[in-house]
């Protein structure tokens, strides 16, 4: 996906990721307030303003520097702040708090999609590359939020999926994975370059098979 980069190419991305990354983080807050727990709302984080979520290192030195060593670019954003211990459910509400990003993200390529085969985008013409200028930036923007799933969904702490792994595991597991939560994603980019040789098409392959469902 991040072969052929052009200028076009790229500001189409930004584009995709100025809506994709907000919609998620907003998402995280709203869950969590709707859970109990008004953390993200009293700093002002449900919100779609991407300046209240972007961070320079995270949101845009980080995916740029992976793209050049042609690895699976990290796209994130500063995290949610929100209090596991205020969220009704436990750790069942902690998992859905978490869950809500990555599922906000499905939610958007699904609506791409529809639109994708209102004007006319299907599978064939994605394969042979017969898209009109919109049409284009519409299926990169349905990759970038399919891939934000996916990867966001892996159970790596202190991925989104981690939270719903974390709900179900036992105790001893559990410290472990809140003992790696706290590298933050330093984690997360030692299990990638290590296995991206194994990650990365799992990411491409499932992202793939999302995207030929949704545009079949």
């Amino acid at each position: 996906m991040f072969s052929n980069i052009d200028f076009s190419y790229l500001l189409i991305v930004v584009v995709s990721m100025l809506i994709a990354i907000p919609f998620h983080e907003a998402m995280h807050g709203l869950a969590a307030r709707l859970l109990g727990d008004t953390t993200a709302d009293e700093e002002g984080r449900i919100t779609l303003n991407p300046f209240r979520h972007v961070d320079i290192f995270l949101t845009i030195l980080l995916p740029a520097f992976m793209i050049l060593l042609q690895l699976p670019p990290i796209f994130a954003a500063k995290p949610v702040p929100f209090d596991p211990s205020r969220v009704r459910y436990g750790d069942f509400g902690a998992a859905i708090v978490g869950l809500a990003g990555p599922f906000s993200n499905l939610l958007l390529a699904v609506v791409g999609a529809i639109i994708a085969r209102v004007v006319g985008v299907d599978m064939q013409a994605v394969s042979t590359g017969m898209l009109d200028g919109f049409q284009y930036a519409l299926v990169v923007f349905i990759i970038i939020n399919i891939s934000l799933f996916v990867f966001n969904m892996l159970p790596i702490p202190p991925l989104d999926g981690s939270r719903l792994v974390y709900a179900f595991a036992p105790e001893p597991l559990q410290r472990v994975m809140a003992q790696l939560e706290n590298f933050g994603l330093i984690v997360v980019l030692g299990v990638l370059l290590l296995l991206s040789s194994v990650i990365s098409p799992i990411i491409s392959n499932i992202t793939e098979a999302i995207l030929t469902f949704l545009l079949r």
